[in-house]
C-alpha cells in the first residue's frame, strides 16, 4: 500500500468518526462540527477565488460574517442562523455594487453560511433529528461512491464534460438510483412503512448532491485549483469532501421551509418533514 493511499484510508476513517460522533450526540457537538464546518469552506472558497487579492477589505467583511455566524452556530439562537446568512450576504451585495467587488464574496457567505446552518438544522437536538441526518448521509454517501463506480463500470457519455470530464450519466443514474435505496433502507428501518413522499426527497436529495459536486468542480476549474485546499491529508479540502452534502442539506432544509410556509406550521422541523412526522 502506497503512502498516500495510506493517508488517505486513515483521514476517511478518521473524519467518518467524528462526523458519526458528533452526529450521535447532537446538541452542541454537532452544532460546534457545523459551524466548524462553515469556517473552513468559507477559508476554501476564499482563497480558491483569491478574494483577498481581488477585494480584501470585502474578503475582511466576509470573515466578519462567517465568524458571527459560526459563533450564533455554536452558542448563540439557531432562529437567527437563516437572518444572519441573509443580512450578511445582503451587505456583502451592497458592498458589491458600491465598491465594484467580485460576486464571489457575496455567492461566498450564502454558500458557506447556509452550509453550516442546514446542516444544524437538520440534525436539530432530538431523536428525529438524528435520524434525518443519518437518512441525508444515507443517500449523500451512497450517491456518491455508487456514482463512481457505475460510472467508472458502465462509462458512455458524458454528463457535464467541460466542468467535470470523468462524470457520465451512467453514473449520476447509478447514484441516484442508489441514493434512493439507501434513503429508504434508513426510512424504513426505523417507521413501519415507507411513503412516496420519503422516496421523492431522497431522489431529490440525491440529485443536489451530484449538482453541488459538479458546481466544486466548476469553481476549482474556473481557478485552475486541483483541490479546494490541503487541509485533509490524501483528501484534499474540506469542500472536496462536502461539496455534495451540503447541497443536499441545503435542498432539504430549504424544502423544509418552503413546506412550513406554505401548511402555515412554523414548527415543523426538518425530520418532520423528511418523514412526514
Amino acid at each position: 500500500m502506497s503512502s498516500e493511499l495510506r493517508k488517505r484510508i486513515l483521514s476517511a476513517i478518521v473524519l467518518a468518526i467524528v462526523a458519526l460522533a458528533a452526529t450521535w450526540a447532537g446538541g452542541f457537538p454537532f452544532r460546534l462540527l457545523s459551524a466548524l464546518i462553515a469556517v473552513l469552506v468559507y477559508y476554501e472558497w476564499s482563497r480558491m477565488t483569491r478574494l483577498a487579492d481581488v477585494d480584501f477589505r470585502g474578503n475582511a467583511l466576509g470573515w466578519l460574517a462567517i465568524v458571527a455566524i459560526a459563533l450564533n452556530l455554536a452558542f448563540g439562537d439557531e432562529g437567527l442562523g437563516v437572518p444572519l446568512v441573509g443580512g450578511f450576504t445582503l451587505t456583502a451585495l451592497v458592498w458589491l455594487a458600491v465598491r465594484r467587488s467580485t460576486g464571489w464574496l457575496p455567492g461566498g457567505i450564502l454558500y458557506s453560511g447556509l452550509s453550516g446552518v442546514s446542516l444544524a438544522a437538520i440534525r436539530a437536538a432530538d431523536q428525529p433529528g438524528l435520524l434525518a441526518m443519518l437518512f441525508v448521509f444515507a443517500v449523500v454517501w451512497a450517491t456518491d461512491i455508487l456514482a463512481y463506480f457505475v460510472g467508472r463500470a458502465l462509462r458512455g457519455p458524458k454528463l457535464a464534460p467541460r466542468i467535470s470530464p470523468g462524470k457520465t450519466w451512467s453514473g449520476a443514474i447509478g447514484g441516484t438510483v442508489s441514493g434512493i435505496v439507501a434513503g429508504s433502507a434508513v426510512s424504513f428501518a426505523f417507521f413501519p412503512s415507507l411513503s412516496l413522499r420519503t422516496v421523492i426527497i431522497a431522489f431529490l436529495l440525491s440529485v443536489s448532491s451530484q449538482i453541488g459536486d459538479l458546481f466544486e468542480s466548476f469553481i476549482k476549474r474556473r481557478f485552475g485549483a486541483k483541490d479546494s485546499s490541503h487541509l485533509i491529508p490524501g483528501h484534499g479540502g474540506v469542500m472536496d469532501r462536502v461539496d455534495g452534502l451540503v447541497f443536499a442539506g441545503f435542498t432539504a432544509f430549504l424544502l423544509a421551509i418552503m413546506h412550513a410556509a406554505w401548511s402555515e406550521e412554523a414548527g415543523t422541523s426538518v425530520a418532520a418533514f423528511l418523514f412526514g412526522l
